[in-house]
C-alpha cells in the first residue's frame, strides 16, 4: 500500500480517494454532487446539491437527508431552553440574596405524601433551579436520601415493589416520543411526485373524454387503467419507504438505550438508563453521561462537561457541599463519584428537549449526493426525450401521418370532432409523462436508504450499531484501519501472571505467605483505594469484582493475597484522588486512616516503567526501606522488558508516606492539590495477561488482502505492543519491528508535521501512545489521502474518533463520550466484527452498483425503442401503463431484489473502492451497452417486422399481438437481466442465489404479476392473450440475455474509466481558458 504515497506531498501524488484519478480536489470543485464526505460538511455545501438537483418528489427524495431546516430548528429551541433555565436560577439567586438582605428566612419544606418524605413537586424545583438553600433545608444530600428512603452506601432495595412505588411517585426516565410516520403519510408524500400528478390528471381528462367519445360501456378503460396504474405505484412505492422507516425507527431505539451500573440492594447492577428511578445511587466515571438529574453524593476531582445544556464549553467542578447538582445530558469530564438521582424523564430538562425534537438520521451520505446528480443527468436526458416525442408525436398527428387501428388518419382538418382531437392529445401527452417517470430515476438516490437500512439491520446481528448512515458506506473505502489493542485485539479477560515485590519474583504470583504482613497491608490499601472498581458479594454468597478489567485483575489477585476490601476502605478514608488517565499512564490517591496521629499514605498505580522512574527506594522482603540504586532499576527494567515481550502488560505500584500537617485542610484548597509523585517506594510490579482473540489473526489476514493496513495504537508498553503485533499478524517477523515500523507515541509526537506525514504511513504499531498521538497520525494518513477508521474507548480518544472519516466506539468498555463521537458502536469489542463492518460497507456499494446497472439497462431500452418507434411510425410500442408497470419493475422492486444482497467474501478480494471512482464503471457500461443494444435491436425488430416473422398475418388483432409480445418480451428480458446484474463481473450468476430470499421472491412475484397483466388485464393494459408459442418466443428472447452476458465478460475493457477522458478535455479546456 506504500507505493502510491512514495514522495508525498497531497496533491502530487496518486490520492487513494479517487481510485484511478490523478486529478486534486479543485477540478471537482464546480460539481455541487461531488461531496466525498458528508462528515462535518458545511451547510451551504449540503444547501447547494439539494439546489442543483431535479426532483419530482422532494418529500421523498428528501425524506433521509439531513433537515436543514429542522436543524435551525432544534438550535433554536435548545438556545431557548437555556435561556428558560438560567433565567430561572438567577431569579431564584436574587430571590435567595434579598431574603438574606432583609433578614427573611424561608419556611421549612413541607413534607410529601405518599410514600416518601417529600413530593415530586419539590424534588423536582431543587434539582431544575439548582436551589442550595432548600437543599440544605433538608439536611443536605444525606437529608434528601433520607426522605427518599435511599442507603447512600447500598442504593435503593430495588426490588419489582419498590420500583413500581418510585416510578408511581416521581416517574420513569423516559419521555413522549413523537409518533412515527403513519402508512398513510407515505402514501401521501408518495402521490406528490409532479409526473403521478400530471398523470392522474390526464387519467381523469381521458375518463371524462372516453366516456362522452364512446360511451360509459368502453370509453372509462383508459383513464381508469392509467389511474389504476399510478395507485399501484403508490403504494408499492409507499409500502416499500414505510418498512423502511420502521427499521430506521428500531435502529434509533437501539442507539438511545444506554445501559449502565447502579448501586442496589448494595450490589452493582446493570440496566437500562429507562430504568432508573428517583433515589438510585449511580457511580459516575470519566466519559459517563449523567443519565438524570441529581445531585453529587461524593467525588474526587469531580467535573463536567454541561455544554450541551448549557451553551458554555467550560468545564464545571462539582462538589457535594456547595455546587452538587448534576443535570442529565450531560458529561463526566474528569475524576470520578456517586450520584443520588432526584429527577427523571421529562421531569428533567433533558427528558423536556428530547420530547420535543424528533430523531434524524444522521443527514445525508456522500453515495446519495452522487446518485442524486446521476438522477439529475438522466432526468435532464429523459426529460429531452420526452420532449421530443411529444414534438414528434404532435406534429405527426396534425400533419395526418398518425394512423387509426383501421389504417386511417386519425386527424382530418375540419373534419375531426374537437372532443376526438382533444382525447387524442391527452393520450400524446400521457405517453410522454410517462417517458418522464420511467427515464428519471426517482427512486435511484433512496435505493441506497434501503440498502443502508438493510446492511444496518443485518450489522446489528454482527455486533456492530450505525450511528451514521454515512459511515456504512465509507468503511467500504477505508483503507487503514487504526485499531486499539486491549479488548479489540486481545480479549479483554485479564489475569495476573507474574509478580515481582519486595525485589524477588513471587512463584505463584498470589503466594501471600511470601509477604510479611505490614508489605502485605500497605500493598492492599493502595489496591483497595486506588481503584474504580469494587468488590461486594453476590446473592449466593460469592464474591464478585467489577470495574475495567485491568481492575479487576488487579482487585481478583488482592483478595487472593488477603485483601477485605469493605474492611480497608472503613478503617481509612481516601481524601484526594488523581484519577488515571492515559496521557499520565498513571492514578493516584492520597489515604488517610482513622487512627490518631497517623500519616498519610499516598498510593500510585501505573505503567510499570512509568512509576518505577519516579521510585527512589523499594520495600524488601523484610519490610525495610531500600535504596534505588542504578544497577537495582535497570535489573527491573529488564523484568519489565522480559515480561512486555511475552505480551503482558506491566502494571507497578508504589506509595509514599507524607506527614498530616503537609495535607489542606480547606476544601477549596485540597481540590487545587497535587498529589506528589515523587520519591515513592516500590512495592511490586504485576505483569497481566490479556491474550489475543482466536480469530484476530485471520482477520488482519483478510483486511491485508483487501488493501486495508491494519495498525495497532495502544497506550501499553513498546515490546507488550511488538508481541502482540507479532502475534495477531500485524508484523509479519521481528525483521519488522523497527522504526518507523514500530514506534513510540512520544518519538512521533516530537517530529514535525512533514515528517509525521513522511513517516506515517509505514507505522504499523504504536506503543505508549497518547490519545493525542492518535490524532496526530490520523490527522498525517488523511493528509496522505487514506481513508482512515479509528477504533477507541476512551473520552480522550474522542478528538480521534471525531476526526477520522469512520470512528469506530466499544461498545463494551466504551465511555459514553467516546460513543457519542463515534460513527458506528463495535458491540462486543472485538476485531472480527471490525472486519465485518468493512464487508459490509463494500457491500452498499456493490450493491447500488448493481441496482444502477439494471435501472440503466432499462432506462435506455425504453427510451430509445419509444423514440426511435414515435419518430419513425408516430405511434409507441408501449402504452403508459405498461412503462408504469415497468417503472415498477426496475424502480421499487429492482431496488428492494438488488439492494438487499448479503456479503460476500468476493468483495474482500479486491481494493478498497476509491470515494471518487466513477459509479458506473467501465464494466458496468460494458454489462449494460450489451443488454441494452440487443434489447433494442430485437425489440424494434419486432416493432417494425414482428407481424411477418410472428406470422401474425391470418391473427385477427395482428397489431395488437406483436405490441403485447414486445412488452412481455421487455418485461421478461429485464426479468432475466436482474440475474445479470447480480454478479457484474463474475460469469456464474446463480452463486448464493437461494440464500437471498427477498430476491428470489420478488422475482416470482413479477413472473405472476406479468401473466396476470398479459391474460387477465388486457383491457385495462392495452394486451392480448398470448398463446404458448408467443410465450415460448417472449421467454427465448429474453434468456439469449444470460448466454449473451457470459460473452460479454469476456470483452477486455480499458483500466482508465470512461468518465476520466471527460475530465481530461474538461481539464484540457480549463487549462488552455
Amino acid at each position: 500500500m506504500s507505493g502510491p504515497f512514495k514522495n508525498s506531498p497531497r496533491g502530487e501524488d496518486k490520492d487513494v480517494e479517487a481510485g484511478t484519478s490523478t486529478f486534486t480536489d479543485y477540478e471537482y470543485e464546480d460539481s455541487p454532487f461531488d461531496i466525498t464526505t458528508t462528515k462535518n460538511a458545511p451547510v451551504e455545501r449540503l444547501r447547494r446539491w439539494r439546489q442543483a438537483a431535479l426532483v419530482l418528489n422532494a418529500s421523498r427524495r428528501f425524506r433521509y437527508t439531513l433537515d436543514l431546516k429542522r436543524e435551525e430548528d432544534k438550535k433554536r429551541m435548545l438556545r431557548k431552553m437555556r435561556a428558560h433555565a438560567q433565567a430561572i436560577r438567577a431569579a431564584h439567586l436574587f430571590k435567595a440574596a434579598a431574603s438574606r438582605v432583609n433578614g427573611i428566612t424561608s419556611s421549612p419544606p413541607t413534607p410529601g405524601g405518599g410514600d416518601f418524605g417529600i413530593g415530586q413537586e419539590q424534588i423536582i424545583s431543587i434539582s431544575r433551579d439548582h436551589n442550595i438553600g432548600s437543599l440544605q433545608e433538608l439536611g443536605g444530600v444525606k437529608g434528601l436520601s433520607g426522605l427518599l428512603k435511599t442507603n447512600l452506601e447500598k442504593g435503593i432495595h430495588g426490588d419489582d415493589d419498590d420500583i413500581s412505588k418510585r416510578k408511581f411517585a416521581f416517574g420513569s426516565n423516559t419521555y413522549p416520543q413523537k409518533k412515527g410516520r403513519s402508512f398513510w403519510r407515505f402514501v401521501w408524500e408518495a402521490s406528490q411526485d409532479l409526473t403521478l400528478i400530471i398523470l392522474i390528471v390526464a387519467a381523469v381528462a381521458s375518463l371524462a373524454l372516453g366516456i362522452k367519445t364512446e360511451g360509459i360501456e368502453k370509453g372509462w378503460y383508459d383513464g381508469i387503467s392509467i389511474a389504476f396504474a399510478v395507485l399501484l405505484v403508490i403504494v408499492v412505492t409507499a409500502t416499500s419507504d414505510y418498512r423502511q422507516s420502521l427499521q430506521f425507527q428500531n435502529l434509533n431505539e437501539e442507539k438511545r438505550n444506554i445501559h449502565l451500573e447502579v448501586t442496589r440492594g448494595g450490589r452493582r447492577v446493570e440496566i437500562s438508563i429507562y430504568d432508573i428511578v428517583v433515589g438510585d445511587i449511580i457511580p459516575l466515571n470519566i466519559g459517563d453521561q449523567v443519565p438524570a438529574d441529581g445531585v453529587l453524593v461524593a467525588g474526587h476531582s469531580f467535573a463536567v462537561d454541561e455544554s450541551s445544556m448549557t451553551g458554555e464549553s467550560k468545564i464545571v467542578h462539582k462538589n457535594s457541599a456547595k455546587n452538587p447538582f448534576l443535570m442529565s445530558g450531560c458529561k463526566v469530564a474528569d475524576g470520578h463519584g456517586t450520584m443520588l438521582v432526584t429527577g427523571v424523564g421529562v421531569n428533567t430538562e433533558w427528558g423536556l428537549l428530547m420530547a420535543s425534537i424528533s430523531e434524524d438520521n444522521g443527514g445525508e451520505t456522500p453515495l446519495q449526493v452522487r446518485l442524486n446528480g446521476v438522477a439529475t443527468f438522466i432526468g435532464i436526458v429523459g426529460l429531452t426525450v420526452a420532449g421530443v416525442v411529444l414534438f414528434v408525436l404532435v406534429v405527426r398527428y396534425f400533419t395526418g401521418h398518425t394512423k387509426d387501428a383501421n389504417g386511417a388518419p386519425q386527424f382530418v382538418g375540419g373534419t375531426t370532432k374537437f372532443d376526438h382531437v382533444l382525447d387524442d392529445l391527452v393520450k400524446i401527452i400521457t405517453v410522454a409523462v410517462t417517458i418522464v417517470v420511467v427515464a428519471v430515476p426517482e427512486g435511484l438516490p433512496l435505493a441506497v436508504t434501503l440498502t443502508l437500512a438493510y446492511s444496518m439491520r443485518k450489522m446489528m446481528a454482527d455486533k456492530a450499531l450505525v450511528r451514521r448512515l454515512s459511515a456504512c458506506e465509507t468503511m467500504g473505502s477505508a483503507t487503514t484501519i487504526c485499531s486499539d489493542k486491549t479488548g479489540t485485539l486481545t480479549l479483554n479477560e485479564m489475569t495476573v501472571v507474574e509478580c515481582y515485590a519486595g525485589f524477588q519474583k513471587m512463584d505463584p504470583p498470589d503466594s501471600s505467605s511470601k509477604l510479611p504482613p505490614a508489605f502485605t497491608c500497605k500493598l492492599v490499601e493502595g489496591i483497595a483505594h486506588n481503584t474504580t472498581g469494587s468488590v461486594f458479594l453476590s446473592e449466593s454468597g460469592e464474591i464478585q469484582v467489577s470495574g475495567s478489567p485491568t481492575e479487576r485483575a488487579i482487585l481478583n489477585w488482592a483478595i487472593k493475597l488477603g485483601m477485605n476490601f469493605d474492611a480497608l476502605r472503613s478503617e481509612s478514608s481516601a481524601i484526594h484522588f488523581f484519577p488515571f488517565n492515559s496521557e499520565q499512564k498513571r492514578g493516584g490517591v492520597a489515604v488517610k486512616s482513622f487512627q490518631p496521629d497517623s500519616s498519610v499514605h499516598v498510593h500510585w498505580k501505573g505503567a510499570a516503567e512509568i512509576v518505577l522512574g519516579s521510585c527512589t527506594h523499594y520495600m524488601d522482603e523484610n519490610e525495610s526501606l531500600v535504596d534505588m540504586s542504578g544497577e537495582k532499576m535497570a535489573e527491573l527494567k529488564n523484568d519489565i522488558n522480559d515480561m512486555a515481550a511475552r505480551s503482558l502488560r506491566c502494571v507497578a505500584i508504589a506509595f509514599r508516606t507524607l506527614e498530616a500537617d503537609k495535607i489542606p485542610t480547606d476544601e477549596e484548597q485540597l481540590s487545587r492539590w497535587v498529589l506528589p509523585d515523587d520519591d515513592l517506594v516500590l512495592l511490586a510490579i504485576v505483569g497481566i495477561k490479556d491474550p489475543c482473540r482466536p480469530g484476530v489473526k485471520n482477520s488482519v489476514l483478510l483486511c491485508q488482502q483487501a488493501g486495508v493496513k491494519v495498525r495497532m495504537v495502544t497506550g501499553d508498553n513498546i515490546q507488550t505492543a511488538k508481541a502482540i503485533a507479532l502475534e495477531c499478524g500485524i508484523l509479519a517477523s521481528d525483521s519488522d519491528a523497527s522504526e518507523p515500523n514500530l514506534i513510540e507515541g512520544k518519538v512521533f509526537r516530537s517530529y514535525s508535521e512533514e515528517e509525521r506525514d513522511r513517516i506515517s504511513e509505514e507505522i504499523s504499531v504504536m506503543g505508549r501512545s497518547s490519545p493525542n498521538d492518535k490524532l496526530l497520525l490520523v490527522q498525517s494518513l488523511k493528509r496522505r489521502g487514506h481513508v482512515v477508521a479509528v477504533t477507541g474507548d476512551g473520552t480522550n480518544d474522542a478528538p480521534a474518533l471525531h476526526e477520522a472519516d469512520i470512528g469506530l466506539s466499544m461498545g463494551i468498555q466504551g465511555t459514553e463520550v467516546a460513543k457519542e463521537k463515534s460513527d458506528i458502536i463495535i458491540l462486543d469489542d472485538n476485531f472480527e466484527s471490525v472486519v465485518k463492518v468493512v464487508r459490509w460497507g463494500r457491500s452498499v456499494y456493490a450493491n447500488i452498483q448493481k441496482f444502477i446497472q439494471f435501472q440503466l439497462t432499462v432506462n435506455v431500452a425504453a427510451l430509445v425503442i419509444n423514440v426511435v418507434a414515435a419518430i419513425s411510425s408516430g405511434d409507441v410500442p408501449l402504452t403508459a401503463v405498461q412503462l408504469l408497470w415497468v417503472n415498477l419493475i426496475m424502480d421499487t422492486l429492482g431496488a428492494l431484489a438488488l439492494a438487499t444482497e448479503p456479503p460476500t467474501d468476493h468483495l474482500m478480494d479486491r481494493d478498497p473502492v476509491g470515494r471518487r471512482e466513477p459509479l458506473i464503471t467501465n464494466i458496468m457500461w460494458r454489462n449494460l451497452l450489451v443488454q441494452a443494444m440487443y434489447q433494442v435491436t430485437v425489440l424494434l425488430v419486432l416493432n417494425f417486422r414482428g407481424i411477418s416473422i410472428l406470422h401474425l398475418k391470418s391473427n385477427p388483432n395482428p397489431e395488437r399481438v406483436k405490441n403485447t409480445v414486445i412488452f412481455n418480451a421487455f418485461v421478461i428480458c429485464q426479468i432475466f437481466n436482474e440475474f445479470n446484474a447480480r454478479k457484474p463481473d463474475e460469469i456464474n450468476i446463480f452463486k448464493g442465489v437461494l440464500r437471498n430470499h427477498l430476491f428470489v421472491g420478488i422475482i416470482c412475484v413479477t413472473v405472476v404479476l406479468q401473466v396476470v397483466i398479459v391474460e387477465f388485464l388486457g383491457t385495462f393494459a392495452s394486451t392480448i392473450k398470448l398463446d404458448w408459442e408467443m410465450w415460448l418466443v417472449s421467454i427465448g428472447i429474453g434468456s439469449i440475455s444470460w448466454p449473451l452476458a457470459v460473452i460479454g465478460k469476456c470483452i477486455p475493457v480499458p483500466e482508465t474509466p470512461v468518465s476520466q477522458y471527460f475530465r481530461i478535455n474538461r481539464w484540457r479546456r480549463n487549462s488552455s481558458g
